[in-house]
């Protein structure tokens, strides 16, 4: 039986081979903040970190649609969901010593398309 969270899974899984046939490598899958019973938590699908000389961290959202209907995959990363990548990436750091250079991609699943946006949004 096909379910929302076996569909979510799955999309995590070709997000996470396309980027680590990119060069990136994977710190954390996952990753989930608890905020309380009433308010939404914070929530990063995938922590890589990128093949370059700083060890850039990069925070993954992963969105998938099963077409490119009313603006496809990526149209729905909201501000709020946003925001949620954004605290969970200050919870991470904040476990960090030293805190290496950062930024948030999107991995748009449009049915059997994959689409990588690095730097698709910042912490602004």
């Amino acid at each position: 039986m096909v379910t929302t969270k076996s569909r979510g899974d799955e999309a995590e899984e070709r997000a996470l081979r396309h980027l680590l046939a990119q060069g990136l490598t994977l710190v954390e899958r996952n990753y989930r903040v608890a905020r309380g019973p009433s308010a939404r938590g914070a929530e990063v699908d995938l922590i890589m970190r990128a093949p370059d000389a700083e060890g850039t961290l990069v925070f993954v959202e992963v969105r998938q649609r099963s077409a490119r209907t009313h603006g496809g995959a990526a149209a729905t990363v909201t501000r709020g969901k946003q925001r949620r990548c954004i605290l969970g990436a200050q919870f991470y750091l904040s476990s960090l010593k030293v805190w290496p250079p950062c930024r948030f991609d999107v991995v748009a699943i449009d049915g059997e398309d994959v689409t990588w946006l690095p730097a698709a949004f910042d912490a602004s």
